[in-house]
């Protein structure tokens, strides 16, 4: 790795004049100047933010070559670099990008120095999703915190901040500048498939609240945050990524409930925000996805709300940007619309050659690439990567997964699980009465980085608590003989701990069967709330909203008394038999006081 004094040199000294004040728009002369010696090429490569395979930037194993080869043309990290000047990258899990804290930073170091190497080379803006809960790309021994409708059910914004310093401060110390989060969509439709517990909630005020806490948190520790999905996808029965959502909330209504979090997160100053492959009718009657409406990013975000930070699309290999539009046009389009990041096409060689086409043939002016390119080198600058654009192990080693950091997020997660129904004070368990506990129920995929899966963590979490617990996985559509199998392996058991995800006709017959045995019957909701309002019959239910580790154990202690539960419901429920009635109101949550 080159020493920072290399690292100013490749640069011909533009980084040494960029190490000032740090403020948004001080170094803009040295950076417009910096833009001026840009090759048109070098333009349009810093527009983009890429994928790529392997745990290494120059040594991937064969098969992440392969898949390189294959989708991008390129067999590393580093040749992309070189081939397209890209300005930022992203990291996934199943790109082969994190296996583990101290391999992640190597590979940032890695992309630092192809792209510092470069004739004019500048440091790359490295990214991911990492929003705790069900969405992780950075696992264990990272810390992971509660997603944010477990946040909102906790509804402390101190913890909203801490888990932005906490979850920041690590990123930061693995070569991650930029994070797509927080989720700033207000979820007000049960059936949202794509969004659901991604959210902090269904009321607007209070979504709004631990969105401009957790950017505070992020954007204090050096992290850029990034609010999505602009203009707002909390009411789709759509996921985007495999079609073409259609929002049809009035201008009236978006200014009430959408756009209130965003407007939140830009006084406090967020660093980006990404747009949404959606379709909005009240804002723009073109049917353009809101990715590609000059209407919405250019006449709304910037002008009426006044954001001139970095505008990023969500993924273009997504469906719901790609029905209209070939995949030529649609980085052209979102460029005319207002975009400033172009995130993840599918191909990035068709993709960077229309943008470059587009310009040549007069349909982009350059100066139109300048305005976004400034954006973000004013991103790059904030967050000191010209200063510093390499990380190290000691970092890594002071940083990620400090005890101190994992105490916080159990902390934080005790404060989040919800108690719906409590019949007859079955909770807490009695070690005395109840001793011998069956856990059963869905084991959806892990997600990163978390041990899983949810009964084995959450069996060996009361294990340790001084129960007896036997894991029994029975899926998420668990067959009769499975429910079979559960309903006799009960009858061995003093309590029944059972998982419920997204419930479906199965997994309702198997609680029913299970509670029909006579043995008290525990559920716990590890993914929506809305769950509970399909099992009445259950004498008692809990709410984790997610699956992770750090969230089941915090249910473990509610079940075992050896904690409260304090979360309180951040969205309604609809009873099952008549959906326009409410369940449970936002903020119910019963205590074991009551």
């Amino acid at each position: 790795m080159p020493s920072r004094r290399t690292v100013l040199a490749a640069t011909a000294g533009v980084a040494a004049s960029l190490a000032l004040s740090g403020t948004a728009h001080a170094n803009d002369k040295q950076l417009r100047s910096l833009i001026s010696r840009m090759t048109l090429e070098e333009k349009v490569g810093q527009l983009f933010v890429m994928r790529v395979y392997g745990h290494s930037a120059t040594a991937p194993d064969q098969a992440d070559i392969d898949a390189n080869l294959k989708e991008i043309g390129v067999r590393t990290a580093a040749e992309m670099i070189a081939r397209y000047r890209v300005g930022g990258i992203i990291y996934f899990t199943w790109a082969h990008n994190t296996r583990d804290p101290h391999q992640i930073a190597d590979l940032s170091n890695g992309i630092q120095q192809a792209s510092l190497r470069q004739p004019r080379g500048l440091p790359v803006l490295v990214s991911t999703d990492q929003e705790h809960g069900i969405v992780c790309r950075v696992g264990e021994p990272a810390t992971l915190f509660p997603g944010a409708m477990a946040i909102g059910a906790g509804g402390a914004r101190k913890d909203a901040r801490t888990l932005g310093r906490i979850a920041g401060q690590e990123l930061r110390a693995i070569g991650i500048r930029q994070n797509y989060s927080p989720v700033a969509d207000v979820n007000v439709n049960p059936a949202n498939p794509v969004i659901g517990v991604r959210s902090f909630g269904s009321e607007a005020g209070a979504v709004a609240g631990l969105v401009a806490a957790e950017v505070a948190g992020y954007q204090g520790a050096g992290v850029a945050a990034t609010a999505k999905h602009f203009p707002g996808h909390g009411d789709t029965a759509v996921d985007s990524h495999y079609g073409f959502p259609v929002i049809t909330h009035s201008r009236e209504l978006w200014e009430k409930l959408d756009a209130v979090p965003f407007r939140a997160a830009i006084r406090a100053g967020i660093d980006s925000i990404m747009t949404a492959h959606i379709q909005f009718p009240a804002l723009d009657a073109s049917g353009d996805p809101a990715t590609l409406s000059h209407p919405i990013l250019t006449g709304i975000l910037r002008g009426e709300l006044g954001y001139d930070g970095v505008v990023v699309t969500d993924s273009l290999g997504m469906e719901g940007v790609r029905t209209k539009y070939g995949d030529d046009r649609v980085p052209v389009l979102a460029l005319k619309a207002g975009v400033d990041q172009l995130l993840n096409p599918p191909s990035l060689d068709i993709a960077w050659n229309a943008v470059l086409k587009a310009v040549q043939d007069g349909e982009l002016t350059e100066a139109r690439l300048d305005e976004s390119i400034l954006r973000i080198l004013r991103l790059k600058a904030r967050l000191g990567l010209f200063e510093e654009p390499y990380v190290s192990h000691g970092g890594v080693t002071r940083t990620v997964g400090t005890p101190a950091h994992l105490a916080e997020a159990d902390r934080i997660a005790e404060r989040t699980t919800t108690l719906l129904v409590n019949e007859k004070r079955l909770l807490p368990l009695n070690r005395r009465t109840h001793r011998k506990l069956l856990v059963v129920g869905a084991d959806p995929a892990s997600p990163s980085g978390t041990t899983g899966p949810p009964t084995g963590v959450l069996a060996t979490a009361l294990t340790e608590l001084g129960f007896t617990a036997t894991a029994l996985p029975t899926g998420t559509a668990p067959s009769a003989a499975t429910v079979a199998q559960a309903v006799a392996a009960a009858q061995d058991a003093e309590a029944v701990i059972v998982g419920t995800y997204n419930i479906t006709a199965a997994q309702k017959t198997l609680v029913e069967q299970l509670v029909a045995t006579g043995r008290p019957v525990v559920a716990v909701a590890i993914r929506n709330p809305y769950d509970v309002a399909q099992l009445p019959a259950v004498p008692a239910y809990l709410a984790a909203y997610s699956w992770t580790d750090v969230e089941l154990r915090a249910a473990a202690r509610v079940i075992a008394g050896k904690a409260a539960p304090r979360g309180r419901l951040p969205v309604p429920v609809q009873r099952a038999d008549d959906p326009a009635k409410v369940l449970y109101p936002v903020g119910y949550g019963l205590s074991y006081g009551r």
